[in-house]
């Protein structure tokens, strides 16, 4: 039977051969807007996995649509480097396209030397808190015609395609919207006006590159923003552009960057936002791209076999395994690194200004420059803990050429399945399982016990790698050690149980996921709720009610005055919002006192206040557990610490931290 992953489609004339598309993504590689040998390399071996079509960007039009980390396409002087990008892309076998973009309003004046953002209206947005300067009709003509000057160049350069990037809350979709566009002339106003900026971009790149030359539009099925535009209105908008001489394939993609529905992080179902893409479908006669939180081949076929779409855009699945495609191919779907969802190198990065990397994949962004090199010495080496960091590196030792052995005194993934436990965080497991599934596949010896004394110092080993974890930090409280109080651990790992009424101390990543933890309990499931909602058998109210407000009452007690500052920023504000839809109490500047059977006491403000409960739970954070290194030192073993065993911190550290303990070895 053939894999409908696998069958060919054409956009306009270009055949491409297969369903997989790898979306534009910003990776904050480029440097002055040129295309460096780090972006090429990137997507070199994205080509060379046999993804269909990949496209890079998103490019600039003019210097006010994106900053210096963009690839620039608004000068003939990126001709050059654009070139090298295609060439690198069609020579590992992918077909080619830019996308197209203006930030609009998203754009930060110190990111372009102290210009203004521009924009259909003066309306500042959320993220940026900016007031954008208002585009007079003589400067939006001439944005037009940047656009077209800027997919010529893309042309001239050899891409097979061009996308614009009409959605996400940039410019385009910022004059789509009566949310953004307030204008009262010919660009503003009712829906024929307020698209017709987008439309005149369309018509403009058309002119420009002929009618042979495939053009994508990426746009939103739902903006997800209060008083902006949802299925009708973009359904619409569609259709309009859908039709000869516009869009030859459209890409839904799903809110803007403001919207306060989740769209990227673990906790977004897989593919869970195709209804999108299979409504634009079934309404238009053109290719239709499905995208967002598909990073399995299962998800992936499901959507084609369902009619959900004609391709798939598979991003970050893409950046934590560029051989996700072939490994599809040719059976070996166990062997693919699956994107977890986590941000922590990918959304975080950008946030930081810094090159996108990945937790999944030490080796994104590091495709040519951190090779992986048999080793000359072959060692005997010794790595204590079997968590992600003593994992990751017993795999870069072992293809080094090492003997490997590994020591774990409980199972494999360590912390990493702790991490798993809340709902919405399920996709951390899929890490650990991954790597398991590695070292399975693999000669390294895997041992389950303790290490002691009498094992290192007759082990005959050349050099040891500490990865023993963390342990969870207790406080100096009084009544700690009453019967009422629990680790966070042990509730996590349903070692232990929480009462009604529960207050947990400590608001870090691990006091919120506890927290979100115990929130689900007496929840609705997912499959619940369906069954109750189609059969009409509560009201819409009431099902919100059950499906977000469990049989626990739950407040976290943190000294500083902010809950979650170790989680990352992608991830964060959403987590912040499921506190408040769960109903959890979050106390700041708190310090506990005193633990009782019936209370905790804490202090506000010099005064003192008893928060009533049946348990608490300690989050109060850990402490790196590291219990064999100075037995090491004194045999003169030459040795490493990695992962928490060193410092605690995120997954990302702990894996790129074993990834490059394991290469140097």
């Amino acid at each position: 039977m053939q894999d409908i992953l696998f069958e060919p489609i054409v956009i306009n004339k270009l055949e491409i051969k297969n369903r997989i598309y790898m979306p534009a993504m910003h990776l904050n590689m480029a440097e002055n807007f040129h295309v460096t040998d780090r972006l090429i390399n990137f997507y070199k071996k994205r080509a060379e996995g046999e993804t269909g079509a990949i496209s890079v960007g998103f490019a600039t039009v003019n210097d006010l649509a994106g900053f210096y980390k963009n690839i620039g396409a608004h000068k003939d002087e990126f001709i050059p480097g654009l070139k090298r990008l295609a060439d690198a892309i069609k020579n590992g076998g992918a077909k080619s396209v830019v996308q197209l973009n203006h930030s609009g309003r998203y754009n930060f004046s110190l990111l372009m030397g102290g210009k203004k953002p521009v924009a259909p209206s003066a309306i500042a947005s959320n993220l940026t808190k900016e007031i954008p300067k208002e585009l007079a009709i003589d400067e939006i003509k001439k944005t037009i015609k940047d656009f077209g000057d800027a997919a010529l160049r893309v042309k001239k350069a050899g891409f097979d395609a061009v996308e614009i990037l009409s959605g996400t809350g940039y410019l385009i979709s910022e004059f789509m919207s009566a949310l953004t566009n307030k204008r009262e002339d010919e660009y503003g106003g009712n829906f024929e006006n307020r698209i017709r900026f987008g439309l005149e971009v369309i018509q403009q790149i058309r002119e420009k590159v002929g009618e042979n030359f495939p053009i994508i539009v990426r746009m939103n099925g739902n903006d997800f923003m209060p008083k902006g535009q949802g299925r009708e209105e973009l359904l619409k908008y569609a259709q309009k552009i859908s039709v000869k001489g516009y869009a030859d394939a459209l890409c839904i993609n799903v809110g803007w960057h403001e919207a306060r529905v989740p769209q990227i992080i673990a906790s977004v179902p897989a593919g869970v936002f195709s209804y999108l893409s299979a409504g634009v479908k079934m309404a238009t006669d053109i290719p239709i791209i499905a995208s967002h939180r598909i990073n399995t081949p299962q998800t992936a076929r499901r959507l084609l076999n369902d009619g959900e779409a004609d391709m798939v855009a598979i991003g970050r699945g893409l950046i934590a395994d560029p051989y996700f495609t072939i490994k599809a191919k040719t059976g070996r779907e166990k062997e693919i690194t699956h994107c977890i969802g986590c941000s922590q190198g990918c959304f975080d990065h950008i946030f930081k200004l810094a090159a996108v990397g990945c937790l999944c994949n030490p080796l994104a962004g590091y495709e040519e420059t951190k090779p992986i090199i048999k080793a000359e010495n072959k060692k005997n080496i010794l790595i204590i803990g079997g968590g992600v960091a003593g994992m990751t590196a017993a795999l870069t030792a072992h293809k080094r050429g090492h003997k490997v052995v590994l020591y774990e005194k409980n199972r494999l993934g360590g912390q990493i399945f702790i991490a798993s436990a809340p709902y919405g965080r399920q996709e951390f497991a899929r890490l650990a399982e991954d790597l398991i599934f590695k070292i399975n596949s693999s000669d390294i010896k895997v041992i389950f016990n303790n290490v002691d004394e009498k094992i290192i110092e007759q082990g005959n080993f050349d050099e040891i790698i500490i990865a023993t974890g963390a342990a969870p930090a207790i406080p100096n409280i009084e009544g700690i050690n009453l019967k009422n109080v629990v680790s966070a651990w042990d509730i996590l790992q349903n070692r232990a149980y929480a009462g009604k009424k529960v207050v947990i101390i400590g608001g870090g990543a691990v006091g919120v996921e506890t927290a979100l933890f115990l929130s689900e309990k007496g929840c609705l499931t997912g499959e619940a709720l369906k069954f109750l909602f189609v059969n009409r058998a509560e009201s819409y109210d009431d099902l919100y009610q059950l499906a977000t407000r469990g049989t626990k009452e739950i407040a976290i007690v943190e000294m500083i005055n902010k809950v979650g500052k170790d989680i990352g920023k992608s991830t964060r504000w959403a987590m912040m919002q499921d506190l408040a839809i769960k109903g959890i109490k979050v106390f700041t500047q708190r310090k506990a006192l005193k633990i009782t059977e019936s209370y905790l006491l804490t202090e506000y403000n010099g005064k003192q206040e008893k928060l009533f409960c049946d348990t608490v739970v300690i989050a109060a954070g850990s402490v790196p557990y590291n219990p064999l290194e100075a037995f090491i030192k004194e045999k003169r073993i030459h040795y490493y610490v990695i992962g928490d065993a060193e410092k605690v911190g995120l997954a990302y550290n702990a894996v790129h931290k074993g990834f490059e303990i394991g290469r140097k070895i």
